[in-house]
């Protein structure tokens, strides 16, 4: 019988590692940051618990790669952020900040755990699971008594199942438009507040950022992240639903830096890379033509955007690679 420790590593679970490993080490130098800038007392144990997190994570992560004598990534430190520097986010954005990290946490952390098959790392991947929900918990519980919390639209609730007897279900272009489903809502409203956060955060990145050029790449996001948030608004202002607020002017006046230009596009270019998940989940959820077509039409774009700045990346030498397959090829020929 196999010995479920002794198995070798499978693609799936090399690639969730590696990724964890750099998103945790980021992760505390984003949240040191922020613990030393948080003036409300109530969010500060929840940025505590999340830097104590973090470090447990990589601490197990360590000792998983050492085992398999897998190269340690480099991943984000002490020499990635500058703690001291002016506070650039306000407490109620750090917490927004936080919420939507857990969101992008419990998509991730499902995915790994769901090919996970080796027993050490199928029990990391259900503590990323568990620690994501109780973050999620905490920061939403915090926000409803702080009245900071934005909740989704309230439909009404239908008096009868119903059954689409027309392709006009699927209509969008032409004649009448039906209303949009509870589904399609969600995604609309979801997207909003995605755009919203991560064009506050790209704003105060591009303040801070020491090269001309990060600056000017960020500039070019925060015009994207605008344009999808009027695009996305529009659809649920045509239904006299409510759109998600900006999170602009929680950003301050602060040009100190505070991180590594090559932490920066590590996380923007992170966010978009879950943005763009998103995008597709939403376009495959949305049968109105018009919607679906919406989706597949910005996809594009911020994919083009993403490869820009994978680019730049490399071009500066901060892009760190993932394991990857042997090249058979290459091997040959040696």
């Amino acid at each position: 019988m196999e010995d479920k420790m002794n198995i070798p590593l499978t693609a799936a679970e090399l690639s969730a590692l590696w990724t964890q490993y750099m998103n945790d080490t980021l992760a505390t130098c984003v949240n040191r940051y922020f613990l030393e800038n948080v003036e409300d007392e109530e969010v500060r144990p929840i940025i505590e618990w999340t830097i104590d997190t973090a470090k447990e994570n990589v601490s197990l992560l360590l000792d998983i790669f050492r085992k398999e004598n897998f190269p340690i990534p480099i991943g984000f430190s002490d020499q990635d952020v500058n703690v001291t520097a002016q506070n650039l986010f306000s407490d109620t954005y750090k917490l927004m900040y936080l919420r939507h990290l857990s969101i992008i946490a419990l998509g991730a952390g499902g995915s790994a755990l769901g090919l996970a098959t080796r027993e050490d790392t199928v029990s990391f991947f259900k503590r990323v699971l568990e620690k994501a929900v109780h973050l999620q918990d905490l920061t939403r519980n915090l926000m409803l008594k702080q009245g900071t919390y934005v909740k989704p639209p309230v439909l009404s609730l239908p008096d009868k199942v119903e059954f689409v007897e027309t392709k006009q279900y699927l209509a969008g272009f032409f004649g009448k438009k039906r209303s949009l489903t509870s589904v399609e809502v969600t995604h609309l409203f979801y997207n909003v507040q995605t755009n919203a956060i991560g064009k506050a955060l790209i704003t105060g990145f591009a303040q801070t950022a020491e090269s001309k050029e990060i600056k000017d790449f960020f500039k070019r996001g925060k015009e994207i992240a605008q344009k999808h948030i009027d695009i996305f608004g529009t659809f649920l202002h045509d239904e006299d639903l409510p759109v998600p607020m900006s999170w602009d002017a929680t950003i301050s006046d602060s040009t100190e830096k505070i991180f590594s230009d090559k932490l920066l596009m590590f996380h923007i270019m992170a966010m978009i890379a879950s943005g763009v998940g998103f995008y597709g989940a939403a376009m495959a959820a949305s049968p109105r033509r018009d919607l679906g077509l919406k989706y597949a039409t910005l996809i594009p774009e911020i994919s083009l955007y993403l490869e820009e700045g994978a680019s730049l990346m490399i071009q500066h030498g901060w892009m760190e690679e993932p394991p990857q397959a042997n090249d058979r090829d290459q091997l040959i020929e040696k």
